[in-house]
């Protein structure tokens, strides 16, 4: 197979990046990485692609009782080490107590029990996925060329990711401002956005209402440094896109 190929190389790290290269092909993939500059390069171009957009999900830390547990997995002799030692038991209960079949059935049914717990314990609540809008041009003429940009709210509507996916070429000190455009009534400023690389709005920046009805569309529109004096868009609009009900 003939990996310099752009097309092949291509998809297979779109796939490999995305993670749905899976099993004994994406073992087969890293392998011929380190041989392999094109797939190496094509990896690298859909990580800045894709990467970006993870930002907008919300870590969640584990509770310390996973740890806890993943370490009494891993090292029982130490946990054992640190446990109180049991009390002795009456003469006639030792030969039942010490039965090898019994040490065994309890010691699987301990190991299914504490496997499965780990396993409750660890797993977050679902986390809704990220919502991606896609700004076309309008044709405005305020920038060079035509162009899309992408942006990514996350699940809950806390925070933003945009991304040109390709620079936009400004005109002297112009800039782009992001703006909620809601069902009625006048646009709200999220913020100034790149043109040619990744911004992030963090929380409090966006409307809690983003996307429960307050958000009709996003659009772009070109400011003069600092962005808009009004507190409406003073230039035009020169990207847009509806969020999908």
């Amino acid at each position: 197979m003939d990996y310099s190929r752009p097309a092949l190389a291509d998809a297979l790290a779109a796939a490999y990046v995305a993670g749905t290269l899976r099993g004994a092909a994406r073992r087969r993939f890293s392998a011929l990485l380190p041989a392999h500059p094109a797939l190496r390069d094509a990896v690298a171009a859909w990580q800045s692609r894709l990467m970006p957009m993870t930002a907008v999900i919300t870590p969640v830390q584990p509770p310390t009782r996973v740890w806890q547990k993943i370490e009494r997995r891993l090292w029982p002799a130490a946990a054992a080490s640190n446990s109180v030692s049991a009390p002795a038991l009456p003469t006639g209960w030792r030969g039942w107590w010490q039965g090898l079949a019994l040490w065994r059935g309890v010691s699987a049914l301990a190991t299914a029990a504490a496997l499965l717990l780990a396993v409750l314990l660890s797993v977050p609540a679902p986390v809704s996925a990220p919502v991606v809008i896609v700004l076309q041009a309008t044709g405005a003429g305020a920038v060079g060329g035509p162009g899309h940009f992408v942006a990514s709210v996350s699940g809950d509507g806390r925070a933003l990711v945009t991304r040109p996916l390709t620079p936009v070429a400004m005109v002297g000190d112009r800039v782009l401002e992001l703006w909620s455009v809601p069902p009625q009534g006048k646009p709200q400023s999220l913020g100034l956005i790149s043109a040619n690389g990744v911004t992030v709005l963090a929380p409090g920046r966006l409307p809690t209402t983003l996307l429960s009805g307050g958000t009709d569309a996003l659009a772009v529109s070109v400011e003069p440094p600092g962005g808009s004096p009004t507190g409406v868009p003073t230039g035009p609009v020169v990207f847009a896109g509806k969020l999908q009900s």
